[in-house]
């Protein structure tokens, strides 16, 4: 019976924008969404540029937050007074699909991963076993259903039960990438709707809530019979955007296609309201897009191609020749989910974007590095949004 031991990740050099005491994970900028803090920052004439450093292309980085260093946004009296972080009745378990965000996550909380025992038998079938108590707590277990879906999914459900016959209170399912979430909808006869058979195994394996990140569509809470928590991972990318000098009246928010405009849009107003253009595509198949034309006008701009992930890159790397085609000057790719199937790296990593921005919601292995990737963590956002369920405070309030 082969066993997968859950270790440390490796240790990783903290940015300077996460040690200072001043900085923040969900800082607004003069080029991004409104304020009520301070933040030094150096304005020259139309363009906005905060004190964090550059991206050091060829070096993916995934900043860490340690036990000391909260952010002053969730370090304010107000936050303080209506939360509270000394009950130990709230449990954080990982499963094996990204145990270096889930170790974040407890850093970030100061809390210490619950001890846990995830086994394959020969045949292939999955053995959980909790190595601690959970009577009466409020137990959260991180593991995005990324590749391998189904077994990554399998184990979800399986600690889910676990936690469920050890009588915990209440469980919650944290899911920063939720797999089979574009299955949302009939498009052919005869066809599945996988996102809406997920959501009814997830809930009868005995989950209370589910907490995701950046679903495909948001329709697909909807088909949860409990509670889902939606969180927006647009602040941790907007963040890192307020650090580069680019000129408010240069900027271009693009949607890949059609259904990201209202993604791309909200994206857009967060970004001193910046001109919107849509990449129209025609799909001839699965994972094979085909761009036909733009809409707007990108001339002579930097365009910031906004999508909730990215598989193949066949929409974002024609999308970027497009764009390049009709004169944009720059050209980067922000996205939340890093899927990342073949051939994705090869395409990403041909030239024709000047950066690659996504978070570590899905683990990206070393050997899909490439020099224009960046890679931002969003355990910060995820460890309060844990806080304030346990607390039973606003969520919603951390986007405002």
């Amino acid at each position: 019976m082969a066993s997968l031991a859950l270790t440390s990740p490796p240790a990783v050099k903290i940015p300077s924008y996460l040690s200072s005491s001043s900085s923040s994970l969900f800082s607004r900028s003069s080029i991004s969404f409104r304020t009520t803090e301070s933040r030094s920052r150096i304005c020259v004439s139309g363009y906005a540029k905060c004190n964090l450093p550059k991206a050091v292309n060829g070096n993916a980085r995934i900043p860490i937050i340690n036990e000391t260093t909260i952010p002053k946004f969730f370090d304010s009296s107000r936050l303080e007074k209506s939360v509270s972080r000394n009950n130990t009745k709230l449990k954080l378990f990982s499963g094996t699909a990204n145990p270096a965000l889930s170790q974040e996550i407890a850093w970030y909380m100061g809390l210490e991963l619950g001890k846990v025992s995830i086994k394959r038998f020969a045949d292939g079938e999955i053995y959980v076993q909790l190595k601690e108590s959970v009577r009466g707590c409020d137990v959260f277990l991180v593991q995005p259903t990324c590749t391998p879906t189904n077994e990554n999914l399998m184990e979800l459900l399986i600690m889910v039960d676990a936690c469920r016959r050890a009588s915990a209170k209440k469980v919650t399912a944290v899911i920063p990438y939720f797999g089979y979430a574009r299955a949302d909808r009939k498009t052919q006869g005869r066809e599945s709707i996988a996102a809406k058979l997920v959501a009814n195994l997830i809930t009868e394996a005995g989950a209370d809530r589910v907490l995701a990140c950046d679903l495909h569509s948001g329709q697909s809470m909807g088909y949860f019979d409990i509670p889902v928590d939606h969180v927006y991972c647009q602040p941790v990318i907007l963040d890192y955007l307020a650090s580069k000098s680019i000129s408010s009246e240069d900027l271009v928010v693009v949607s890949p296609d059609v259904g990201g405009v209202a993604r791309a849009r909200a994206f857009a107003k967060k970004l001193s309201d910046a001109p919107l253009a849509i990449v129209d595509k025609r799909r001839h198949g699965h994972n094979v897009a085909e761009v036909m034309n733009l809409i707007g006008d990108v001339k002579g701009k930097v365009a910031v191609m906004v999508d909730d992930m990215i598989d193949t890159a066949g929409t974002i790397v024609k999308g970027a020749a497009l764009l390049h085609e009709e004169g944009a000057r720059e050209v980067y790719a922000c996205c939340t989910h890093a899927v990342f199937s073949p051939p994705a790296i090869e395409r990403l990593s041909s030239g024709l974007l000047q950066e690659v921005i996504v978070t570590n919601t899905l683990p990206v292995a070393e050997k899909n590095y490439f020099p224009q990737l960046t890679i931002l963590s969003v355990a910060n956002l995820l460890g309060e949004t844990i806080w304030r369920v346990h607390d039973d405070s606003s969520v919603s309030s951390i986007f405002l």
